[in-house]
């Protein structure tokens, strides 16, 4: 059970910490690749500041993903090693 928990926690701080990385630097991208007034003098920084802020949104989101991927992963393990010693 612990190691469950333990697990979740990992994968829950590595999803709070990619996960805002990934959507900024995506947003980034697909502003500049199809708005063509982002990086421009008159944007002022309007593109760089909506990624800012949809990233430092999706950091909660990206946590729940990750605890909920390291709680799946660690009951399918516990599943699979249980389900070998009984064979």
């Amino acid at each position: 059970m612990w190691s469950i928990a333990a697990r979740a926690i990992g994968f829950g701080l590595l999803g709070l910490v990619l996960t805002p990385i990934v959507v900024a630097f995506t947003i980034l991208v697909l502003a500049h690749a199809f708005d063509p007034r982002c990086g421009t003098p008159g944007d002022s920084g309007g593109c760089e500041i909506g990624a800012a802020s949809v990233g430092f949104f999706s950091a909660l989101p990206g946590a729940a993903l990750g605890a909920g991927f390291g709680v799946w992963s660690g009951l399918r393990r516990r599943r699979s090693s249980s389900s070998g010693k009984a064979a």
